[in-house]
């Protein structure tokens, strides 16, 4: 029988995903909202720390904690919801309501009425319609490109929105500095728009819809998938301590930039910047990456940890600037490896299930993390917000390291798969 050499595939194009118009249509109208959520995520946070409180951390945190409570009590009913309907009608529907309520926080602060409930009661709708969002959103890349081009998909996504990251904090610390919070808010609104066309003027012939689960049980039915699979729950694990206690920087450099440095709303904007040249600069090497592996994870989660203690112990403004870059290098680095390995390794039928399980397990930590991190900055101080997050991790490093070793998944990238190299030739066992 002919031997048939079997080569490791090749890096993907940085940008392919592009070429197919729906996707192009998605990432563009994606990468204008993804701008004015971070201009929003920015004022909010300086609205409840400077305005509605006397830089009450724990009130931050509540408010971060409700826009994510949702996340874990809605979460698998709003994956089961992306399972049920065409994905795309949901997308439009989820996309006005979000604009509903970022108009009316906006016209909250611009007419000077806003108090702190307001923030609470509207940060807690936000995340009812996430709850739904955010695993359509998830699953819906696997209906707008093919299989092979997943990865790429979810790196260009996470490379909108840590592009966007780059120019919202900015432009949002500065607005705040010349003309307040209200007009961040209002223009985060108007910019959910471009992504409601995008999704009304995609072409539904080219996208590949998963077949619609039908009947009544489908979110034990998800729930039993994943309990099936203990790759997927070891996935889910790291993502949880990473979301929980790592990723909340809403919260951390607020504290750090203004109690530790003396810093005023324009630095701490700038601090969001900042970390995304990192976050983006992963995000590009994801969309290149041709599969997702477990070592890369690991490695990335053990990069988080180092970097994460070393910018707990910053001793100036700028050190603390310049250590978010390897941070966010390493963080998204996680995310869009677990991303991508959870979405290409669940059948189709369940992927919108399994995508809410996973968002549940990596945002729904966030509403016991984000109180419990503004609790200890208000008693503890501003450090040690960071550093719970760098020593969870380590954990979570360990925890991964020892069950991927058990199940003989740990494997180092040779240098020929870093530098994208094909390896050499190799006999398929079952062909010889």
């Amino acid at each position: 029988m002919t031997q048939t050499p079997t080569i490791a595939p090749a890096r993907t194009p940085m940008f392919a995903s592009l070429r197919l118009r729906n996707y192009r249509l998605f990432f563009w109208g994606g990468l204008i909202s993804n701008i004015g959520t971070w201009m929003a995520r920015i004022a909010q946070t300086w609205l409840v720390l400077t305005i509605l409180t006397d830089h009450s951390a724990s009130a931050v945190g509540y408010v971060t904690g409700l826009q994510f409570l949702p996340m874990v009590l809605f979460g698998a009913w709003g994956g089961a919801v992306a399972d049920r309907f065409p994905k795309r009608i949901i997308l439009v529907w989820t996309q006005v309501l979000l604009a509903l309520n970022a108009a009316t926080l906006a016209l909250l602060v611009v007419f000077n009425v806003t108090e702190l409930w307001h923030v609470y009661v509207l940060a807690f709708l936000q995340g009812v319609v996430t709850a739904v969002d955010n695993p359509t959103r998830q699953a819906f890349a696997s209906e707008m490109v093919p299989p092979e081009l997943l990865p790429n998909a979810v790196g260009l996504n996470s490379t909108s929105f840590n592009g966007a990251r780059l120019v919202g904090p900015a432009v949002a610390g500065l607005m705040i500095a010349v003309a307040g919070v209200g007009p961040s808010l209002l223009i985060n609104a108007f910019t959910f728009i471009p992504v409601i066309l995008a999704l009304l003027a995609m072409d539904p012939s080219q996208l590949t819809p998963a077949p619609i689960r039908r009947g009544r049980g489908s979110v034990r039915e998800g729930i039993r998938y994943v309990a099936g699979r203990p790759d997927i729950q070891l996935v889910m694990f790291i993502v949880f301590m990473l979301g929980t206690f790592g990723m909340n920087f809403q919260i951390t450099n607020a504290l750090m930039a203004t109690e530790v440095y003396g810093k005023g709303a324009d630095a701490y904007g700038i601090l969001g910047s900042i970390m995304a040249v990192g976050s983006l600069t992963a995000a590009l090497m994801a969309a290149r990456r041709p599969r997702p592996r477990l070592s890369t994870m690991l490695g990335a989660l053990m990069g988080f940890a180092i970097a994460t203690f070393a910018l707990a112990l910053a001793p100036t403004y700028e050190m603390f600037a310049i250590l978010l870059i390897p941070v966010g290098l390493t963080a998204l680095t996680v995310m869009t490896t677990a991303n991508a390995s959870v979405q290409l390794t669940t059948e189709p039928v369940m992927r919108g299930r399994v995508m809410a399980l996973y968002m549940m397990i990596f945002l729904g930590g966030t509403p016991l993390g984000a109180p419990m991190i503004g609790w200890i900055g208000d008693a503890w101080g501003a450090r040690w917000t960071v550093l719970i997050g760098a020593i969870a991790t380590a954990l979570a490093f360990m925890v991964g390291m020892f069950f991927a070793l058990q199940r003989n998944d740990w494997r180092l990238p040779s240098w020929r798969e870093l530098r994208g190299v094909p390896e050499p030739a190799q006999l398929d066992p079952e062909e010889a």
